[in-house]
């Protein structure tokens, strides 16, 4: 048998090792008010609380999160900061709080042993956010000031720029400033911006009214009306006198600038005239109107014994048809001026012999034949209606004979030598005859007579009306001197009159022929 003689065994024991140092200490028991006290530090947002637990990393990512909410908070904006970084930032800082207090719960390792001073020191930390909270709206309410100044001196320049345009031009740039300053007034009425907007009214006003302090005042009628509907744009603004402001500026205008379009025959100023009157009825400008309409009939009735007397008449007949339409509100202006334009009219139409006379010596004899035919059927009974007559009788002659019109047909009748006017035509003849004596006679168709060849009238033996036809005739007695004659179908077959020119001579008796060819044809 082999191993111990004594029947034993070895066996090896090993104990475990014996600690180096002193025993771990047991765990702290929880602190609440310590938990309490690193939460509030860590609610200023500078991770206090960490500190005082010693936990460096986490209190530099608190100063991290602060410094970037600085950064997007600062400077001060009027819209203030975006409302995702307060979350966040929020969102953050209670994370921090929570944190803070469960590990401030069982941890010994604080700067501050004692609980009730780092608790208190939180508590008075807190007034950092409340404060910068309040520093920063101070910051954000300066910022919309300046903002809203800002709005308000970007409006006066679109004031002053429009200023240098015309009215027409600058009206936008006018509405736009005027926008901005009534945004102010009803939008921040509190703001400083908005205190100065009643200043800046005055400005604007002027400024848009530039052109009456200049006395253009045709130029300043659109800018000032404008200005009477800004009260319409403005119901936040106080505009106290500015309201009335305008109405007599542009009571004067009008009045201004029709008068000035009345004296050089402007079509406006009845227009003018007529805002004026319906407008401002009770303003001193509005009485002057009757009067100063009276004037210019008066002044265009003198015309007419002037060396325009056409262009008098037809500036009275234009007064004539719009004075009728000015408006009156009061009995006796209306009265007044519907004698003024009765007036106008009336000195028209008399004065369209005179016309008529003036285009026949400046040998428009076309236009002279057509007053005086209109003057003729106004005025049958006129002391000048015969001479009119005869006038538009030459100035027919004349179109076709212009040595006619080298004088002005009379009133004379008569004379001392017969002439028979015979019509050896189918057609129906009118002869008109001016010289000495100014007439006119109608002779009907020769029923057995037919128009000649032309062929014809060229043989040197032609003599028309020398058969023995019962002709269409007439005699009238003329004085001596040269009368000239135009023949012209009434039926209007012949488009062409024929003419002919006679010198007349005591002693003898002559024969007015008239006959038909491709025209109308005469012979004596």
């Amino acid at each position: 048998m082999s191993g111990d003689p004594y029947g034993m065994q070895n066996h090896s024991f090993h104990l475990p090792p014996m600690p180096s140092g002193p025993p771990p200490a047991p765990p702290a028991p929880p602190d609440g008010a310590r938990a309490v006290a690193v939460a509030v530090l860590n609610l200023s947002g500078l991770g206090l609380g960490y500190a005082l637990l010693r936990r460096w990393v986490l209190m530099l990512l608190c100063w991290t999160a602060t410094a970037v909410l600085l950064l997007v908070a600062l400077p001060a904006d009027p819209d203030g900061v975006p409302v995702a970084a307060l979350l966040l930032y929020a969102v953050f800082l209670a994370g921090a709080a929570a944190h803070g207090a469960l590990v401030g719960l069982r941890s010994r390792t604080a700067v501050l042993q004692q609980t009730p001073v780092a608790l208190l020191l939180g508590l008075v930390l807190l007034a950092v956010p409340a404060g910068g909270v309040v520093l920063y709206d101070d910051a954000r309410e300066e910022a919309t000031e300046q903002m809203l100044l800002d709005r308000l001196d970007e409006a006066d320049e679109l004031v002053i720029a429009s200023g240098k345009q015309d009215f027409g031009s600058g009206k936008a740039g006018y509405r736009q400033a005027l926008k901005t300053y009534e945004d102010l007034r009803s939008d921040h009425p509190d703001s400083r911006a908005a205190e100065r907007v009643p200043t800046r009214m005055k400005t604007f006003y002027t400024t848009v009214a530039a052109p009456y302090e200049d006395a253009d005042y045709c130029t300043a009628i659109a800018p000032l009306t404008y200005l009477r509907t800004v009260p319409e744009d403005m119901p936040a603004t106080d505009l106290g006198n500015l309201e009335k402001w305008p109405d007599d500026r542009l009571a004067t205008s009008l009045y201004e600038c029709a008068s000035r379009g009345l004296s050089s025959d402007q079509s406006t100023w009845a227009a003018q005239f007529g805002e004026l009157l319906t407008t401002f009825p009770d303003s001193d400008q509005a009485a002057k109107v009757q009067p100063a309409v009276a004037a210019a009939v008066t002044r265009e009735v003198k015309g007419l014994s002037g060396a325009e007397p056409c262009t008098a008449v037809e500036r009275l007949k234009d007064l004539g048809s719009r004075i009728a339409d000015l408006p009156g509100d009061e009995a006796g202006i209306e009265t007044a001026l519907t004698a003024d334009a009765g007036r106008a009219t009336s000195s028209a139409d008399s004065g369209m012999y005179t016309c008529g006379v003036d285009q026949y010596q400046d040998g428009d004899f076309e236009a002279a034949q057509t007053t005086m035919n209109e003057y003729v059927s106004a005025h049958r009974t006129a002391k000048n209606a015969a001479r009119a007559k005869k006038i538009a009788i030459g100035a027919e002659i004349a179109q076709t004979l212009p040595a006619a019109g080298r004088t002005l047909p009379t009133t004379r009748s008569g004379g001392s030598i017969s002439v028979t006017v015979k019509n050896d035509s189918p057609d129906q003849v009118t002869v008109l005859y001016t010289g000495p004596v100014t007439g006119s006679l109608t002779l009907k168709g020769c029923g057995s007579c037919k128009a000649y060849s032309l062929s014809s009238t060229l043989n040197p033996s032609f003599e028309p009306c020398s058969g023995s036809k019962n002709y269409p005739q007439r005699t009238i007695s003329l004085p001596p001197g040269t009368t000239y004659f135009v023949h012209k179908s009434t039926s209007g077959s012949v488009s062409t009159p024929a003419t002919d020119t006679a010198k007349l001579e005591s002693g003898y008796i002559y024969t007015e022929c008239a006959y038909t060819t491709a025209s109308l044809g005469s012979g004596i």
